[in-house]
Formats: structure tokens, sequence, C-alpha cells
């Protein structure tokens, strides 16, 4: 499997899970959610969906749960949008990289300020 290949189906994996989330899923515990990335692995039988939630600087256990309850919903949902002989498995994964730049965003500040 190409690269380009797993890298196309991660932005139409992403995409799509971001409107179904938007449009489809009504469950309060998974309201204000950004997919912010997707990893697909090279056989596209596994796909890891990065989010961060609005407001919220770590993943609380009730958001996670929401998710894992929608991953089979998801899941089908995909299988009937996108032409793909496989639909892969949906892992969530809360996004650090946002609180880490924000963080190196405070203390690059702080430096300045000192200066």
């Amino acid at each position: 499997m190409s690269f380009k290949r797993a890298s196309k189906v991660a932005d139409l994996i992403k995409a799509e899970i971001s409107d179904i989330l938007l449009k489809q899923i009504n469950d309060p515990r998974v309201q204000g959610i950004t997919v912010t990335g997707v990893k697909v692995t090279d056989d596209l039988r596994q796909a890891r969906v990065f989010f961060v939630q609005m407001g919220q600087r770590s993943c609380s256990d009730e958001t996670m749960d929401g998710l894992h309850r929608a991953a089979g919903f998801l899941r089908r949902e995909l299988g009937k949008r996108l032409r793909l002989r496989y639909v892969p498995e949906i892992v969530f994964t809360f996004d650090e990289s946002f609180e880490y730049g924000d963080r190196i965003n405070r203390l690059l500040a702080e430096i300045e300020k000192d200066d």
C-alpha cells in the first residue's frame, strides 16, 4: 500500500468523521469535538483519530466513553460514505499537541516579557 493512498484515505476519513460528529451525533458528551488529524495504518485496517474538545485542556472519561460508544456508528457511516474494501477500526486519541503548542507560546511570551 502506498503512503499516498493511506494519506488520501486519512483525509477522507477526517472529513467524514467531522461531518458525522457535527450533524448526526447528538450525544452531549461529544459536543465541541474537533477532529485534528487521522493516521491510517498502511493496510488501512485501523484509523487513529486525533481530536480536541473546545474549552478543555484534557480529555474527560465521559468524552472518551461517548466517542467509544459512537465508534461503531461512525464506522458504519464511513462504510456507507467511502468506497473501501475494509472500513478501518476507529481508535480515538486526545491530541495533546495543541496543549504543547500553547505551553510553548506561554513560555515564549514569558521570556519576551522578561527581556
